[in-house]
């Protein structure tokens, strides 16, 4: 019976030694971590001279933490000049604006160049001509200039179900047009001037900022998209290519240093989850899992947006040619 003590006593030690060493290796592989995500993650720390790659993808807001970064670049000497890697099919109206005007004001520092992706339409659109320089891919999908307000009638279904909405109101045209009953010539009136203010005030964005007639280009009044190479053709953009082509312009044009390092800067999150998005992201580049980043950066971003951007007019005019998908992501 004292052997069997003893054997019970000495078991447990081992279990509490063993249980201590778990612990200590779990936190030197957090700490592991914490300091590769300072050494290496986000934004980074940049000491030396470098043009910035910037990505502007997914929905299009008034981004306040995008907006932060282009002022940060702007002020920031190291910076010689940036790169705009543009692939979204444009977002809020208001939200192409701001970016368009922060992108302006940066450009009055120092070179930009914009480089279209898959898609750049729209609100994106509206950013890229921000730009010193539009670079595109042959393929790429752009244009689609115009505005849209959207909003379900579910009129014809409340009745079916025998539901009537009653409302009170100071004015006649306050919120509308709803979901709730078909609106009217004089209700939608005052929309469509706000749509045709807009439309005209982005199209002469467009006229002025690429110096070309709208009417020499087929389809732009319509809100037509085009591919790159038929962007080049009626002058929406400026050349066929990539980043590559972007530094040699840089370089050419712009006499920036040849070989200058392109670096990634990126927005900076807050969240409640901030830290530990930044391990588990560090962790998943470290380990090649991309597709584990992919869809934590999509789905932190889906949950950081309050309600959908489709749908209701309180959303506000849109400049978009269709709404992304999920594996694009919302302002990254």
């Amino acid at each position: 019976m004292a052997v069997d003590r003893e054997m019970l006593v000495e078991r447990r030690e081992v279990r509490r030694r063993l249980t201590f060493w778990r612990v200590v290796a779990v936190a030197a592989g957090l700490l592991a971590l914490f300091i590769m995500v300072v050494r290496g993650g986000g934004s980074g720390t940049v000491h030396s001279d470098h043009i910035a790659r910037v990505s502007i993808s997914g929905m299009i807001l008034d981004d306040g933490e995008q907006q932060k970064l282009l002022r940060d670049l702007r002020e920031d000497e190291r910076v010689k000049a940036v790169i705009l890697r543009i692939n979204s099919p444009g977002g809020t109206t208001t939200g192409g604006e701001a970016l368009y005007q922060h992108i302006r004001k940066l450009a009055g520092e120092k070179p930009v160049v914009a480089v279209f992706g898959t898609v750049a339409a729209s609100a994106a659109y509206m950013a890229g001509i921000a730009a010193d320089h539009i670079v595109t891919r042959g393929s790429s999908i752009t244009g689609s200039v115009g505005v849209i307000v959207q909003w379900p009638d579910m009129s014809g279904l409340l009745g079916k179900l025998g539901v009537n909405m009653e409302e009170l109101k100071s004015g006649r045209l306050k919120a509308t047009p709803t979901p709730f009953k078909k609106a009217n010539e004089k209700e939608l009136a005052p929309m469509k001037e706000l749509v045709a203010d807009t439309f005209k005030w982005f199209l002469n964005l467009v006229a002025t900022r690429r110096k070309i007639s709208p009417v020499d280009v087929p389809g732009l009044k319509e809100g037509r998209v085009y591919t790159g190479r038929q962007a080049v053709k009626y002058g929406l953009a400026d050349e066929i290519g990539g980043e590559d082509e972007a530094v040699a312009w840089l370089e050419k044009v712009k006499k920036i240093e040849k070989d200058l390092p392109v670096l990634r800067r990126k927005v900076k999150r807050e969240n409640y989850f901030s830290p530990l998005a930044a391990l588990a992201n560090r962790f998943s580049d470290v380990q090649g899992l991309g597709w584990f980043s992919s869809l934590l950066n999509g789905g932190s971003a889906l949950l950081s947006r309050r309600g959908g951007l489709s749908g209701n007019p309180s959303n506000g005019l849109m400049s978009v040619w269709q709404m992304p998908s999920f594996d694009q992501g919302i302002g990254k």
